[in-house]
């Protein structure tokens, strides 16, 4: 299997970051947004999502060296890094409210369901994956996603319902 393109400038910039730390601007400055959006949606406040995504980029920097190119997009190690901070911080607010709510207590199985979903987008064609990105991770309509792709409706339409039938198979492949 051939690498896509956005995969080997991921890789090529991760190992660019991993020998000079400086360099690590370029990773920061290509996910933020995307990791902002990605906490945003699940964190309490716009306060507590500007901590946490500071605190995702510090982890990361810091975790760098011993990060280990596996094939998966860079932007999904990000993600499970948002995801255990936002964790750490329910468990740390219940424990000190004195409760741990009921998605702490039990697995959430939507957790590693979401981890998958991630990465199968992160696997998908550069503009089918710009698609789903847009329209469901910034909840953009077909007009504004097509504006921004400098695309039809149609064509937006057609690379949509070409990324979930990708996403839906992958998903349904990997549970059977």
């Amino acid at each position: 299997m051939v690498a896509a393109p956005a995969e080997l400038d991921d890789r090529s910039l991760v190992e660019a970051a991993q020998a000079d730390p400086a360099r690590f601007l370029a990773l920061y400055d290509r996910y933020f947004h995307r990791v902002y959006a990605y906490v945003l949606r699940r964190a309490g406040s716009r306060a507590e999502a500007e901590d946490v995504t500071s605190e995702v980029f510090q982890r990361a920097l810091a975790n760098l060296k011993k990060y280990e190119w596996r094939g998966v997009a860079f932007i999904a190690w990000l993600f499970r890094i948002a995801a255990n901070e936002l964790a750490d911080r329910r468990k740390q607010a219940a424990r000190e409210s004195g409760d741990l709510p009921a998605d702490v207590v039990a697995a959430n199985p939507d957790v590693e369901r979401r981890a998958m979903v991630f990465q199968l987008v992160e696997r998908l064609p550069e503009d089918q994956r710009r698609v789903i990105e847009l329209r469901f991770g910034e909840g953009r309509s077909i007009a504004d996603v097509a504006r921004a792709m400098g695309k039809s409706d149609g064509a937006v339409k057609q690379l949509q319902r070409r990324a979930l039938e990708s996403l839906r198979a992958r998903m349904e492949s990997s549970h059977g």
